[in-house]
């Protein structure tokens, strides 16, 4: 019995595994063409624009930090957010779903709990 209980522990850490694996990795910045020329600071404005890190998510008109993501079986993230959105006070947690692109896996689509679609975006260079 002990040495399934084993087994069973090491498929469960190898699943584990290859869920992150299999996750998106957001160690390099996302974004749309606005939003990689502003990854670094404000450059140029635009009302499209969108911009991914492992920490936050920023659009022209909201700025949100992540404070708990998860990997889904699927392969997607999703994570929770502590949002400010411009001319508000306060902020408001807002959970997003982080996917790759059925047609272009090399973009992600970001959207929000009620499936409201943010945009894609690509790999920042």
């Amino acid at each position: 019995m002990r040495r399934a209980g084993f087994y069973l522990t090491a498929v469960l850490v190898l699943a584990a595994g290859s869920a992150s694996a299999a996750g998106i990795d957001l160690s390099k910045p996302y974004g749309n063409k606005t939003g990689c020329i502003n990854k670094n600071g404000q450059k140029v404005y635009a009302e499209d624009m969108l911009l991914l890190t492992d920490t936050d998510f920023i659009t022209i008109a909201s700025a949100c930090t992540f404070t708990e993501k998860q990997v889904q079986a699927d392969g997607s993230l999703v994570a929770k957010a502590q949002c400010q959105a411009e001319g508000e006070e306060g902020q408001s947690t807002i959970q997003f779903t982080i996917k790759r692109n059925a047609k272009n896996a090399k973009k992600l689509v970001i959207a929000d709990e009620d499936g409201t679609i943010y945009g894609e975006v690509s790999r920042c260079r």
